[in-house]
């Protein structure tokens, strides 16, 4: 099973790497996540919603778990993960079905993760 916290972590410090070994490229994409992130008519929550539906969509792991982390940090829900899921599923059959799987273990995960943050130690 992905652990997707750690996959988040370990992922920034190799992008670290990339943005030294091409700086140009990952600035301009920053300024692209930038422009596309910007609030205008739609809110942050709904902007990672629809990029964890692509992500899914495309099956990509390391994108699952960077949206998901965002849509999570944004305060989606629960439901409002599934139901964004369940589009996914219906518009792309099987195999969005199982990155789906990944995606709702994903936010599982980071949920457990910030309930274990803010239970007292004993």
């Amino acid at each position: 099973m992905q652990d997707w916290p750690d996959l988040v972590k370990e992922l920034s410090g190799s992008l670290r790497n990339l943005r030294g070994g091409a700086p140009e490229a990952m600035k301009a994409f920053a300024g692209l996540a930038q422009a596309a992130l910007a609030g205008k008519a739609l809110d942050g929550k709904t902007k990672e919603l629809i990029a964890l539906a692509i992500s899914v969509a495309v099956r990509c792991d390391d994108c699952i778990a960077f949206h998901v982390k965002a849509a999570f940090e944004h305060g989606a829900s629960r439901d409002e993960v599934a139901e964004v899921l369940g589009m996914v599923i219906y518009m792309g059959a099987g195999p969005s079905a199982m990155y789906a799987n990944h995606a709702f273990e994903a936010y599982s995960q980071f949920e457990a993760q910030k309930a274990a943050a803010s239970t007292p130690s004993a």
